[in-house]
């Protein structure tokens, strides 16, 4: 008997990479006059998990006194939200593309046999989107069923794996194609308000892709999909907000976060999960250095089943809804090198609602 499954992965960031130090050390020059604001960003950069990201902005690279993402005496000169949404439809399309190519060539499934395209992203927005661009350079079929999903913030990625589950268990001969896009740099906001500093330490840039369809009964290599399931916390749409301004969109995260999934989360897992044995693989979606620590201490966890979650953060940062597929490529990754038989698994994703998402997965040397 077939069973549904994970049948590639793929993933890609853009060219420039922001190193952590460097970039605490050019924000503190430009903030020389403001000292106590300085000791924040030390703080900030030297706790959050993260030593390198990626962005598509060249210009955030630059020098203090030439970065336009910096609080300047013109505002004329800062990036506005058009010109942020320019750069977006350039970029996001070169990235998403090589994602998405890699995770075709990894399931072995050709571009002409994909009967439905899942696109996420919550970065940018145009029209003709993403999916019309993708199906004509990946040589997709002209009839493929397309859904884009937009603005649902960094659970967005098991929402798609969700949403691609539900259609191959309609039909056992859809193949799905999800492609998750983030340009989370372009976001930068030109401001020293600590709240705007945390997010400009925490976010980075990159594409995921993955194939979802039946696999051969065995499921060799790869992740079979057991079961998903969605859940809304209560009082809690405050918590996380996304919201369009004039330089870009602006992202408010709660410091309660952590706090609110340590008390929410184990009971929607317990009913979700139904075992009595907690599973051996977690891919947990590094939202933040305060994330990971929460849910490892709440089911006291040990640092190899987090060890994924933290590598994906230190060397990425959080991607928003693109990180979860890198987190499942690199468990894919130390599974096969580990060669520790099968196992079951739990992907966890939180976005603004605030909603969770888990899927429970069982990985098949």
């Amino acid at each position: 008997m077939e069973c549904l499954s994970i049948l590639g992965i793929g993933t890609a960031v853009p060219a420039y990479c922001l190193d952590q130090d460097d970039v605490a050390r050019r924000l503190k020059e430009a903030m020389k006059e403001r000292p106590e604001d300085a000791r924040w960003v030390d703080r900030v950069f030297a706790h959050g998990g993260v030593d390198t990201r990626y962005t598509c902005e060249p210009n955030l690279l630059e020098p203090a006194n030439r970065c336009r993402y910096i609080p300047s005496v013109s505002e004329l000169n800062i990036p506005s939200t058009d010109e942020r949404m320019s750069l977006y439809h350039k970029e996001s399309i070169l990235i998403a593309m090589k994602a998405a190519r890699t995770a075709l060539t990894d399931s072995q499934i050709k571009p002409s046999d994909i009967t439905h395209l899942i696109t996420v992203s919550c970065t940018g927005l145009y029209l003709p989107g993403l999916d019309t661009e993708l199906i004509w350079r990946l040589d997709l079929s002209g009839d493929v069923h397309r859904v884009p999903l937009t603005f649902l913030g960094c659970a967005a990625g098991l929402t798609a794996l969700r949403v691609s589950e539900e259609i191959v268990r309609m039909d056992p001969n859809a193949k799905v194609l999800v492609v998750t896009v983030e340009l989370c740099s372009l976001h930068i906001q030109p401001s020293f308000d600590k709240e705007h500093l945390f997010t400009a330490a925490l976010f980075g840039d990159g594409a995921s892709a993955c194939v979802v369809g039946m696999s051969d009964p065995d499921c060799q290599g790869g992740f079979a999909i057991q079961k998903s399931h969605t859940v809304l916390f209560p009082n809690s749409s405050s918590k996380m907000k996304w919201t369009v301004g004039n330089f870009g969109f602006q992202l408010y995260l709660s410091p309660d976060i952590p706090r609110l999934i340590t008390k929410e989360v184990p009971e929607a897992f317990k009913s979700f999960w139904n075992d009595e044995a907690l599973p051996a693989l977690w891919a947990i979606h590094p939202g933040g250095r305060g994330i990971i620590d929460s849910l490892q201490a709440a089911f006291h966890l040990t640092d190899s089943q987090t060890a994924a979650s933290r590598s994906i953060l230190r060397e990425y940062g959080n991607m928003s809804s693109a990180t979860i597929l890198f987190v499942l490529a690199r468990l894919r990754e130390d599974q096969l090198r580990t060669n520790e038989g099968v196992k079951d698994g739990i992907a966890l994703a939180f976005g603004p609602g605030m909603t969770a998402e888990m899927i429970r997965f069982t990985y098949r040397p």
